[in-house]
Parts: structure tokens; sequence; C-alpha cells
């Protein structure tokens, strides 16, 4: 699989839990207008909110712009995949 991010940095601007901005993404798992789910050079980063819209989409640069309100944001060290069998596991139990 083709890595498009060229560096290892990750870094993230939070402006009154309205606007945000993140460098280092490497791929998007999921989104919808109360949840982001991405995987970033610093681990798969989870964000919820309200009425959250992309501003901007940069895979190749790995830039990712966001507005709504932001609630939470958590990181995960496993992968999206992981993530993803671990939710379908819950599904299909």
């Amino acid at each position: 699989m083709e890595q498009r991010v060229t560096n290892n940095n990750h870094q993230l601007s939070l402006v009154n839990r309205e606007k945000l901005t993140l460098d280092g993404v490497v791929n998007v798992g999921s989104y919808d207008q109360t949840e982001l789910l991405l995987e970033t050079v610093g681990g798969v980063l989870s964000i919820k909110g309200d009425n959250l819209h992309l501003t901007q989409l940069n895979l190749d640069q790995g830039k990712i712009g966001l507005t709504g309100v932001i609630n939470a944001l958590t990181y995960s060290n496993e992968s999206l995949t992981q993530r993803s069998k671990g939710f379908l596991g819950k599904i299909f139990k």
C-alpha cells in the first residue's frame, strides 16, 4: 500500500472548539456529521461533535480541515482495519 504522507509529523490546531486543522493524516475511515475517524501517523483519531463538515481534504499532503462543534478528540493505537474488525465483531457476535 502506498504511503501518501511524506513525513512523520502529526499536528493539530483547534480554535474555539469550532475549527480544526490536522497534518499527518494517512487515511479517512468514516465520516458523518457527528464523528470522523482518521488514521494519522500518530495513531487512529476519533473526532466527535455536532454539525461536522470537512473544509479541506488532501490525503496526498496529509491535511484535513474541519468545522463544527468539536466535543471530543480520542487517540487509539489500533489501526483502522483493527478497529473496524472489532466493530464488525461486536455486530456479528
